[in-house]
């Protein structure tokens, strides 16, 4: 495993501080607050650590503060109920006593039954393409000296953007967005982390595809951008240090806010795990 990824499971491995109650490091990945990946991942990780046998098929989560990277997070894990095939649990992650985010997880045994799913949509092939540190090294020159190591920066998650948008230089275009991503390395045989590293991938670049129809990003000037909430949920076992298609879409925005969803598929064309998000995209006056 490479140090950069070993630094990621190791930022998702909690301390237990009490019954049912975790602890997480936070990171700083250039952006102002906390990355709401983080977050999520961990939140899943302190609820798996509650439940044995069994997986998480579905995540619902609102993010309620910005979190502080210079600070860590507080995990507190609620067991609402073991069922015959079903257990949820509830999980409030809090720093310096506020909560900063709250969801629910479901989670299921193995179990067999009907099959269907939407073909995957045609993509380039993930060796075709820059990855976003290669396309960072492109605009280094370009921005100020204080943002080139954002762009530049090892990533424990390589991602290969299909048609990316320039930043510098935002245009209008179709809510649609594709990526490729994967786990830098080879990760150990464990379905928890695979599914804790996904939660926390699948917030990169995802509320975007809802400003681009406008021509806006996360550089443009006066905007007020922030994850409200994020879902996920997982259809079918996977590996993070294999290629994933992130295939994503936002059918609708107004009122101040986006939403999108997304779909990953592994190389074999299998539908893996889908989300949706609803975000702040506020033009401050």
């Amino acid at each position: 495993m490479l140090e950069v990824t070993q630094k990621l499971v190791e930022l998702l491995d909690l301390s237990p501080i009490g019954d049912d109650h975790f602890q997480g490091d936070s990171e700083d990945l250039g952006f102002p607050n906390v990355f709401g990946g983080q977050v999520l991942g961990q939140a899943l990780m302190a609820a798996s650590r509650t439940v044995e046998g069994r997986l998480c098929h579905s995540l619902h989560a609102y993010f309620l503060r910005p979190g502080n990277h210079s600070m860590p997070i507080d995990y507190e894990v609620q067991r609402v109920r073991d069922g015959g095939s079903f257990s949820v649990r509830r999980v409030i992650a809090r720093q310096d006593g506020k909560e900063i985010l709250t969801g629910s997880m479901s989670f299921q045994g193995e179990e067999p039954g009907f099959e269907h799913q939407f073909d995957m949509p045609d993509a380039p092939e993930p060796e075709s393409l820059k990855s976003e540190q290669e396309l960072g090294r492109i605009l280094a020159p370009q921005v100020p000296e204080r943002f080139r190591e954002t762009l530049t920066r090892d990533r424990p998650i390589e991602i290969r953007p299909v048609d990316p948008v320039n930043p510098l230089q935002p245009e209008k275009r179709p809510p649609y967005r594709q990526s490729w991503l994967r786990a830098q390395g080879p990760l150990p045989e464990d379905p928890v982390l695979h599914r804790c590293l996904l939660t926390y991938a699948s917030d990169f670049h995802f509320l975007a595809t809802s400003m681009q129809p406008h021509g806006l990003t996360f550089t443009s000037k006066n905007m007020q951008v922030a994850s409200l909430d994020h879902a996920i949920w997982f259809h079918w076992d996977f590996r993070m240090d294999e290629w994933l298609l992130y295939d994503k879409d936002s059918p609708r925005s107004s009122g101040g806010r986006g939403f999108n969803r997304g779909n990953f598929y592994n190389r074999d064309g299998v539908l893996v795990a889908s989300t949706t998000q609803e975000a702040l995209i506020r033009k401050r006056s």
